[in-house]
């Protein structure tokens, strides 16, 4: 007879760090391919990523105006993007109100991955290093500004953005 009341045991491999690992390089890939070959069809990429990252690297207005989180479009109008995989980062060249701007964003600062033409998309929770370095207070514990806790992200199933089979 099992019992229902044991806890989960705790695992001794880092299974959450190599599961963003293995997610960001999904990221890497496609900028690599787009890098290379142009985007195909209608599709496009929403790349949302922590701005106070170290290794970020954005214009000062741009991070006056977004201090911790920014979301950028490939689409249409973007130019020199190029991933530097010994870096881990990729940069890109885009248009911000009419003045162009280089990028250089290291893909551990990824918070959000999206192509909405096929509806995919992945969340990050951060690398094993980077939530240890920003672990938060307990919902019940005041921080210590006395500020109430932002909610850590959550991870979205991959399931919720896959197709499925018409139905008749």
């Amino acid at each position: 007879m099992s019992d229902n009341n044991t806890a989960p045991t705790e695992s001794l491999l880092p299974y959450a760090q190599w599961t963003e690992e293995a997610l960001r390089a999904v990221v890497q890939d496609a900028l690599v391919h787009v890098g290379k070959h142009g985007l195909p069809g209608d599709h496009h990429f929403y790349l949302t990523f922590r701005t106070d990252h170290p290794g970020v690297s954005i214009p000062g207005h741009l991070r006056a105006r977004y201090p911790k989180e920014m979301t950028i479009v490939l689409q249409h109008r973007f130019w020199d993007l190029a991933v530097d995989k010994a870096a881990g980062s990729f940069s890109v060249g885009l248009s911000f109100g009419g003045v162009p701007s280089m990028l250089t964003v290291p893909f551990a600062a990824l918070t959000a991955f999206a192509d909405p033409h096929v509806r995919f998309g992945l969340r990050f929770q951060g690398t094993a290093p980077d939530i240890a370095a920003a672990e938060e207070p307990a919902a019940s514990e005041p921080a210590p500004d006395g500020a109430k806790p932002e909610p850590k992200p959550q991870v979205v199933s991959l399931d919720a953005f896959r197709r499925r089979p018409a139905r008749d």
